[in-house]
C-alpha cells in the first residue's frame, strides 16, 4: 500500500496550491486500496454489494434447446420459402414437460414457450403464422420461417464452466436474477465499507436545537448520509464537532479506530486549517490542497492512524454545494475503490447548452443544470441560476451537473457540453 508521500514524490509538477482536478483524482486513486474481508450473504441480501470473487456458471443456461414462442416445433427441411406445408401434429409439449419420441418428416409438435425442443426439430413456427388444416393437422404458409428460427440453444445464455459475473461488480437486480438462474443461493461479497463522518464548526446546530444568532443548521451531514447510503456503506454519524483542537483530535481518533474512511466537512479553508494541519501531522500522512475547481477549492486528503488502526481521510469544504461536488468527484470514486468495486466513474453525456456560460481556462467548473427536451425533440441544458457554493436549493432543483473542463473556455449557446445526470446518483 503506497503512502501519500511516496505517490506525491513521484510527481514532477505537483503543486498543492494549484492542483488540477485530474491530478488530485489520480493521487487519491493511487493511494486507496480495497478492503480484504469477504463474507457470504444470501442472494436477496446481495443487492448493491460488491462481488468478491468471479462466479463460474455450474450449469448450462438454458439446460436444453427450447422454444422461444408458442407454436409448432418442425423440421426445417419440411418448411421453405416456396410452398406451404401441411404437417401432422403428433404431440403437445408444455414448459417443464418433454417428448420422448422423434419427429419424422411431415410431422410436427405443438410446443409452448420454454418447452424443450423435441428430437428431430430445429425450428419453431409461431402460432399466429399457421393455419388450421383439419383434425390433428396444421398448415405452414410458404416463407413463414427460416430454419433455426425461434429456437433457444443450450447454453446460449451461459455455458457451464464459463464466467457468469466478474469480481468487483456491484450487484444489481439483473445480476440477482442471473445468479438465481444458476441455482446459486449464497454470494461472496466484500464486507461493507465503514465510513465515519462529522461536521466541524462552532456555528453549526443540529436539527432540534435552538438556532442562536449567527448560527445555521447543519445540512452537510444529511447530504453526506444520503450519498453514503446510495453507495451502500456502513455509516457512523459522529454529529457536529466544535472548532477545538482537543475535541477535534479526539473525534479524529475515534473515527479512525471505528472506520475505514473518515469524511469531514468544514475546517480546511485558508485561515481555518492551521491547527488542523498540526493535528493531521500528528495523526498521519495528510496534505491540504487548493484544487483548480469551482466550487470546492480547499480539500484535505490522506491517511490517519490511531491505536494501530488506519483510515483514509477526506476533508471536504464547509459550503453545502462544495461538499456534494467534492464528494462526487473525489470521495465517491475512492470509496468505491476501497469497496473493491470495478472502475465506476461517473458517466458523461453530451448535451447542447441553451445559453452562454462564462468560463476561463485553468480550472474545472461544476455548474448545476437542468436537462430538458424541447418541442423539437432535442435535449438542451440550462443553468439553474446563481451558482454560489452555499445555495443548496440549486442542487435540489437541478437534475444534472454541467462539467466545464480545465482547459475549456466560454461556452456559447448551442455548444455541446458534458453533463452528469443526477438520476440514480443524488
Amino acid at each position: 500500500m503506497p503512502s501519500l508521500s511516496e505517490v506525491i514524490s513521484c510527481l514532477s509538477d505537483y503543486d498543492p496550491n494549484a492542483l488540477p482536478v485530474a491530478q488530485a483524482q489520480q493521487i487519491i486513486r493511487d493511494v486507496v486500496t480495497p478492503v480484504e474481508a469477504v463474507e457470504k450473504v444470501a442472494l436477496r441480501s446481495a443487492l448493491d454489494r460488491v462481488l468478491a470473487h468471479d462466479i463460474i456458471s455450474p450449469i448450462n443456461v438454458p439446460q436444453h434447446d427450447n422454444s422461444a414462442m408458442d407454436g409448432f416445433a418442425v423440421r426445417g427441411a419440411d418448411v421453405g420459402p416456396d410452398k406451404a406445408a401441411t404437417l401432422r401434429i403428433i404431440a403437445t409439449i408444455h414448459a417443464g414437460g418433454g417428448f420422448d419420441g422423434e419427429v419424422q418428416a411431415g410431422e410436427c409438435v405443438r410446443i409452448m414457450t420454454g418447452a424443450p425442443m423435441p428430437q428431430g426439430c430445429d425450428t419453431v413456427v409461431p402460432q399466429e403464422f399457421t393455419q388450421a388444416a383439419g383434425e390433428g393437422e396444421v398448415t405452414i404458409p410458404a416463407g413463414a420461417v427460416k430454419t433455426g428460427d425461434n429456437r433457444r440453444l443450450q447454453g446460449e445464455d451461459l455455458k457451464a464452466g464459463k464466467p457468469a459475473l466478474a469480481a468487483g461488480k456491484i450487484l444489481r437486480p439483473a445480476d440477482l436474477g442471473l445468479l438465481a438462474s444458476l441455482g446459486i443461493a449464497e454470494v461472496p461479497v466484500r464486507r461493507r465499507l465503514r465510513v465515519a463522518f462529522f461536521s466541524t464548526g462552532d456555528e453549526l446546530r443540529s436539527i432540534g436545537e435552538p438556532l442562536d444568532p449567527g448560527c445555521v443548521y447543519d445540512s452537510n451531514r444529511y447530504t453526506l448520509y444520503g450519498m453514503l447510503s446510495r453507495l451502500g456503506c456502513e455509516i457512523i454519524d459522529m454529529g457536529v464537532v466544535k472548532d477545538d483542537p482537543a475535541t477535534l483530535s479526539q473525534a479524529f481518533r475515534i473515527a479512525c479506530e471505528s472506520a475505514d474512511a473518515v469524511i469531514t466537512s468544514g475546517g480546511v479553508s485558508v485561515g481555518e486549517a492551521d491547527y488542523t494541519k498540526q493535528m493531521m501531522a500528528e495523526l498521519g500522512d495528510v496534505t491540504f490542497w487548493k484544487i483548480g475547481m469551482r466550487p470546492g477549492r480547499p480539500m484535505a486528503f490522506g491517511k490517519i492512524s490511531s491505536n494501530g488502526r488506519n483510515a483514509c481521510l477526506f476533508g471536504l469544504p464547509g459550503n453545502p454545494v462544495a461538499v456534494m461536488v467534492t464528494f462526487y468527484f473525489f470521495a465517491r470514486d475512492a470509496l468505491l475503490r476501497m469497496m473493491g468495486a470495478e472502475e465506476n466513474r461517473l458517466p458523461l453525456m453530451r448535451v447542447a447548452s441553451e445559453s452562454p456560460i462564462r468560463k476561463k481556462p485553468g480550472r474545472t467548473e461544476y455548474q448545476r443544470g437542468i436537462v430538458a427536451t424541447g418541442a423539437d425533440g432535442v435535449q438542451r441544458v440550462r443553468i439553474t441560476g446563481s451558482q454560489g457554493s452555499g445555495i443548496l436549493r440549486s442542487m435540489s432543483e437541478a437534475n444534472c451537473i454541467v462539467v466545464l473542463h480545465h482547459d475549456q473556455d466560454t461556452v456559447h449557446a448551442g455548444d455541446m457540453v458534458d453533463v452528469i445526470l443526477f438520476e440514480g446518483l443524488v
